[in-house]
């Protein structure tokens, strides 16, 4: 069974930083894309960064710069760092997984950036 569990997420003020994780299970980690996706508040979704199978990885420009995606294939956890956090920051985030026929998304937590 295919599972992705995000965690990471909470309330923390403009500036500050948070590290997402999303361990994985059920699938071939790492021959998957892996990625980040956001939901704000009265908005849709927002795609955050991907890293493909070979590491190679790319962002939104809202964050370049700013976030991190990494991926350890041994412990099967997709990664999201995020540095110098901004209010239009606060959304769910989810992460997902896609590898041939095969694609998945997790449950979301959520990031709120307030002073």
């Amino acid at each position: 069974q295919v599972q992705l569990v995000e965690s990471g997420g909470g309330l923390v003020q403009p500036g500050g930083s948070l590290r997402l994780s999303c361990a994985a299970s059920g699938f071939t980690f790492s021959s998957a894309y892996l990625y980040w996706v956001r939901e704000a508040p009265g908005k849709g979704l927002e795609w955050v960064s991907t890293i493909n199978r070979g590491g190679r990885i790319y962002y939104a420009d809202s964050v370049k710069g700013r976030f991190t995606i990494s991926r350890d294939n041994a412990k099967n956890t997709l990664y999201l760092q995020m540095n110098s956090l901004k209010p239009e920051d606060t959304a769910l985030y989810y992460c997902a997984a896609a590898a041939g026929d095969f694609g998945s998304w997790g449950q979301g937590t959520q990031v709120t950036v307030s002073s």
